[in-house]
């Protein structure tokens, strides 16, 4: 509130003593503080100059929107201190507008190139003329720059809420929907801080250059809107005179945004009605995948019990130890089909092989359990992994409807240094079988958490 009452006191008195002042020397005022001389103009006057200044008005009267998407956060009653507030704000403008205006003419105040040596705003140059460069000046200029960060906010609080509101209609990612933290629909303040972002580096801070891509966006959002009002009416079958309302709204700022595409088409209008296409492509994209992965997975019937069989349960197995251990106990409590895959690079048999009657078959077999096979993959040019993923793609086209389960023993280091005195062949074994594998394969980590010392 203070930033917001700084600034609407600090531009009225501008005005006011401005005002004051022109009417004291018959309109035609001195300025406390030399104002750069009026560049000699390059343009006639015109229509299409006209058309130009228009479309770059327009922009100053947007904002109020803001008013109407919160009326639900205004106390009881909602709707008649919204009204309330929508009606001091555009007074305020309206006095704000005309102040300027005025002042500027009879100040002598003309608009610098953004992009040329010794740019200055003219609300900087219109407090310098009326007040001097003194504190005041920089109090101005400290109340327009918090006003700035905080009209910010309009974005930051509307833009997750228009992105959850797609993501329900599944024309943008589902990612959208989620909640953070602090109950906020964080996804949408991550893109919009890294759009607004690229954004500021690609126009290189120049707000100026920004305004027809604001505009363009506000105009546009106000016609769809207000169309989309005249055809509730409509269905209403009542209130002619709101359907009326409504679509002279519609057919008002969609005049103004074809203007402002026109008239700044050049200075970048382009980019936003290139990036419009590009966001409704991108977002039908999104919603035909949506809609083919529900068709897909969709199911209307209910579970069949004959389906539900014990899985093939394939282990990758390179030596015996603990993890060996804790992943062939797993197996054993879910299958009675257990195949132990180990590479063989040489031609000397490793020692699992040799003592796997003693260590797993011998007291399995003695505690009446089923022993798991172990399948030796001969691998003479030392391939670890291709062997393992082609025995089990293998073996899922060999089963009829059982399911393949590939347990994948990974050893979990307590420091992330550690990860690279070790392979990461279970990592990359993972990532091959979901890219390779189908709906048949299952895949599930049994990690071993070393103790930390």
């Amino acid at each position: 509130m203070i930033p917001t009452y700084i600034f609407t006191a600090t531009l009225l008195i501008v005005i006011g003593v401005g005002v004051w002042h022109a009417l004291q020397s018959g309109g035609h005022p001195h300025s406390v503080a030399p104002m750069p001389a009026i560049p000699v103009a390059t343009a006639a006057f015109s229509w299409w100059l006209i058309l130009k200044v228009f479309s770059s008005g327009c922009t100053a009267m947007t904002g109020v929107e803001a008013v109407s998407n919160g009326v639900m956060a205004f106390r009881d009653d909602t709707r008649k201190n919204a009204k309330i507030t929508l009606t001091i704000i555009i007074v305020l403008l309206a006095a704000l507008l005309a102040g300027i205006a005025v002042l500027c003419r009879a100040y002598r105040i003309a608009a610098t190139d953004p992009n040329g040596p010794g740019y200055e705003s003219v609300l900087s140059m219109l407090t310098r003329a009326v007040m001097g460069h003194g504190w005041f000046y920089y109090l101005t200029i400290a109340s327009v720059l918090l006003v700035l960060a905080l009209s910010a906010n309009t974005a930051f609080a509307d833009f997750p809420r228009l992105t959850r509101a797609i993501a329900l209609d599944n024309f943008m990612p589902h990612i959208f929907l989620l909640r953070g933290r602090r109950l906020l629909y964080s996804w949408g303040i991550y893109v919009l801080v890294a759009l607004t972002a690229v954004l500021l580096i690609i126009f290189g801070g120049v707000t100026d250059r920004l305004i027809p891509l604001y505009a363009i966006g506000a105009f546009m959002a106000f016609t769809l809107s207000q169309a989309g009002m005249v055809m509730h009416w409509k269905r209403k079958g009542k209130a002619r005179l709101r359907m009326f309302v409504n679509g002279l709204g519609a057919v008002a700022t969609g005049i103004t945004a074809v203007v402002v595409l026109v008239a700044k088409f050049v200075e970048g209008a382009w980019v936003t009605a290139l990036l419009i296409v590009l966001m409704i492509v991108v977002m039908r994209s999104v919603k035909r995948h949506y809609t083919r992965v529900n068709k897909e997975i969709d199911l209307a019937r209910p579970i069949v019990p004959a389906e539900v069989t014990e899985p093939i349960v394939i282990l990758p197995i390179d030596r015996w130890s603990r993890i060996s251990e804790k992943a062939i106990s797993f197996a054993l409590s879910i299958s009675n089909d257990i195949r132990c895959l180990h590479v063989q690079t040489t031609d000397e048999l490793d020692p699992i092989c040799q003592d796997w009657e003693r260590d797993v078959a011998a007291p399995l077999r003695q505690a009446g359990r089923c022993v798991p096979k172990l399948e030796i993959l001969q691998s003479p040019y030392r391939y670890v992994l291709a062997p393992v993923i082609d025995y089990i793609l293998n073996a899922e086209r060999e089963s009829d409807f059982h399911k393949v389960c590939v347990l994948v023993p990974e050893l979990v280091v307590r420091h992330w240094w550690e990860n690279l005195l070790h392979n990461r062949r279970a990592d990359l074994l993972k990532v091959v079988l979901l890219m390779r594998g189908n709906r048949r394969i299952i895949v599930i980590n049994i990690p071993w958490y070393l103790e930390e010392k």
